[in-house]
């Protein structure tokens, strides 16, 4: 019987060459261009030592980056989850006209360079832009404040939540859902007590994969916010901002906290990952009958 590392046409010895020079070459590359630049921003942060690099993070303009950031991330997040979880329930439980043309539509920030994305917000919410000068008229700032920055964002990470939905729910099919509706259970029952419960842990993995893009998002954000010190800044453009002044300590700082955000959320996914490694749901028929029951 042949063992599951068997290698067909392999020797013993070529077997066990063949599979060091593949981890020693993935263990290079993994340090060359993950490990080692992630070491560098936290050595330059603290290169002066933690006094400087806890005033760099007091620092006014850090504090409004910061609070610029999570407001963003606060408002694009969960508009995000709202949508991918309609667009999922939408393609995976219903035949209509047009499914294809929304899949492709919900894939589109992923072709499309998030600076043509922030300059198609420009182009149309700008002064001279199509909806510019009733903007105008009416004293609302798109472009150059927080709205135009929440657009830029909401675009570019849409595809994240719904992308992680769709794929689950078509695996998980349609029984749960059209037992439940077999039993008498309305929509909005079958949707809180069937579908989200299955899809829960899809959903949260989606989301942080999704904050971990918004908070971290440059370029559509940078053509759209006008790099206003203290106002229309993120974390990301506070570092450009930092960095082209030559101030390497603050710059460095202020990257080390969104490199611990994808540390964490690194963590959480392998956690999620690991526990839920199917993203497990209830079995088949227990779910529908507590809808029609109305229990939780």
């Amino acid at each position: 019987m042949r063992r599951r590392d068997d290698f067909p046409g392999s020797s013993g010895g070529a077997r066990l060459v063949a599979r060091f020079l593949l981890v020693a070459v993935a263990v290079l590359y993994l340090a060359l261009f993950l490990l080692l630049p992630l070491l560098t921003v936290f050595v330059q942060a603290f290169a002066k030592g933690i006094g400087p690099y806890l005033a760099a993070l007091a620092e006014g303009d850090a504090l409004a980056a910061m609070r610029m950031t999570l407001t963003v991330a606060a408002i694009a997040v969960p508009l995000n989850t709202v949508f991918g979880t309609c667009a999922a329930w939408a393609v995976t439980k219903y035949e209509f006209r047009g499914k294809g043309l929304l899949l492709t539509l919900i894939d589109l920030p992923f072709a499309v360079s998030p600076v043509i994305a922030g300059l198609i917000f420009v182009l149309v919410f700008g002064a001279r832009g199509w909806f510019g000068g009733w903007l105008g008229e009416h004293d609302f700032k798109v472009i150059f404040a927080l709205p135009g920055m929440v657009l830029a964002t909401t675009f570019i990470t849409f595809p994240f939540i719904a992308r992680e939905l769709i794929p689950l729910m078509q695996a998980q099919g349609r029984d749960d859902e059209e037992a439940a509706l077999s039993l008498g259970a309305g929509g909005w029952r079958i949707f809180r007590v069937v579908t989200l419960p299955n899809v829960r842990w899809g959903m949260l993995y989606g989301i942080l994969l999704c904050n971990a893009r918004a908070m971290g998002e440059f370029g559509a954000v940078s053509v759209v916010s006008g790099h206003i010190r203290g106002e229309t800044n993120t974390l990301p453009l506070h570092v450009e901002i930092l960095y082209n002044e030559y101030n390497f300590v603050g710059a460095f700082a202020t990257a080390s906290l969104l490199a611990m955000l994808a540390l964490v959320t690194l963590g959480l996914k392998a956690l999620l990952e690991s526990r839920h490694p199917e993203l497990r749901a209830p079995p088949a028929g227990k779910a529908a009958a507590r809808a029609a029951r109305g229990t939780p």
